[in-house]
């Protein structure tokens, strides 16, 4: 428990009893028990948020897969007429053939 052995744990029980006087014991535990009461609906909200999370992601997945198709489909059905029009030569002008011989 949070790291503590148990003999650890009755060392600090055993202190909390000798140091708390008797009459503030009710109150102690009305404390311990609220703590308590606190942090099991934070950790419920918080398993809740992660589910959520998880849920919304494993949504989200196959529609990442099929924009990916898609585009790498359309991208691949643009290139090939592309490469068909220009024959697969880049065609180099003239003007920049001059201008790189005089660089």
């Amino acid at each position: 428990m949070f790291g503590i052995s148990w003999s650890e744990f009755l060392v600090i029980l055993l202190v909390g009893v000798l140091v708390i006087p008797a009459r503030m014991w009710p109150d102690v535990a009305r404390f311990l028990a609220k703590t308590i009461t606190f942090i099991r609906k934070v950790i419920w909200k918080i398993t809740d948020a992660s589910e959520q999370i998880k849920q919304q992601i494993d949504l989200e997945k196959p529609i990442d897969d099929l924009i990916r198709t898609t585009t790498s489909d359309m991208l691949d059905g643009i290139s090939e007429p592309l490469k068909k029009i220009s024959g697969g030569k880049k065609k180099v002008n003239k003007k920049t053939k001059k201008q790189r011989g005089r660089k």
